[in-house]
């Protein structure tokens, strides 16, 4: 069978590769001088699995932001070295986690990915050539509305997860945050991503990021444009749906495509009215 052909049989849900990890034995995996860092905020739906699928590594930390649900419990259980930290932004967030790392080398994942058995092993086979002062590239692959998401700009996704502390460090961006490296390299097999548990999830995202990217455009000293309130989203349409290809991935393709759209005009349209609210309290 094809390989690809089987991985995406075996991970076609969260619960079927939920499966295949509690089936790995942990103990029987050679460990290495690698701390994986997490932040989370209530993903007690994902924070075992993000955990189980690096069975390699030595230390984890876990920086949560006092998570009402069972988070916290469910990565102690884990093995984790949990924090509790006030939220900060996303990138303070991910440099106090690393910072509380024991080990130089960080793998720094999301709560709501995974390493893939073939990304686990890739690690392990190149870690004693891995460059100090290199920052490491994941391809990601993102799971949404029923299937594997490859087009639209979705797949690779390209995302530095791997580096080492002691070279390079988390910037200081509330959105859109980035490890500073002196040179990216990347990893062949792929990072898993369950994006959003449904649409309505994703709904609430694209709202949260647009408020963020409307926050960013303003402190930069960004004006509102009506022309891009109005053409920015229809281009950012054509972009992932045609010439990024989001049609092959049929109907679900075409959703992500008018979600993508509409985060652009709510970002415009609240950068609008932040801008309109300060030059009333101005007067």
């Amino acid at each position: 069978m094809n390989k690809n052909l089987s991985t995406q049989k075996m991970v076609s849900s969260r619960e079927s590769f939920d499966k295949t990890l509690i089936q790995r034995d942990p103990e029987r995996v050679t460990k290495l001088p690698i701390s994986l860092v997490i932040i989370t905020l209530n993903e007690e739906a994902h924070i075992e699995r993000c955990i189980r699928s690096a069975p390699f590594v030595d230390d984890i930390v876990v920086v949560d932001s006092f998570s009402t649900d069972r988070t916290v419990e469910i990565a102690k259980e884990c093995g984790a070295r949990v924090f509790q930290e006030k939220w900060k932004g996303y990138g303070p967030q991910k440099a106090f986690a690393a910072d509380q790392a024991r080990h130089p080398w960080i793998l720094s994942l999301d709560a709501d990915e995974a390493l893939s058995p073939e990304l686990a092993a890739e690690i392990m086979q190149r870690f004693v050539d891995l460059d100090a002062e290199a920052g490491y590239l994941f391809p990601r692959k993102s799971f949404h509305l029923g299937r594997w998401i490859e087009h639209g700009g979705w797949y690779p996704d390209y995302q530095l997860r791997l580096f080492n502390k002691d070279k390079s460090q988390w910037n200081s961006a509330a959105l859109h945050e980035k490890v500073e490296v002196k040179r990216k390299l990347k990893m062949k097999r792929d990072l898993l991503h369950w994006v959003f548990d449904d649409l309505s999830d994703q709904v609430v995202t694209n709202d949260k990021y647009s408020t963020l990217g409307a926050r960013q455009l303003a402190d930069s000293g960004k004006s509102f444009s009506y022309s891009k309130l109005i053409f920015k989203p229809w281009s950012k349409f054509v972009e992932t749906y045609f010439f990024k290809r989001g049609f092959m991935d049929g109907l679900p393709g075409f959703i992500i495509s008018v979600g993508a759209a509409y985060s652009v005009f709510l970002k415009f349209a609240k950068l609008w009215e932040m801008q309109r609210v300060q030059k009333k309290s101005s007067k």
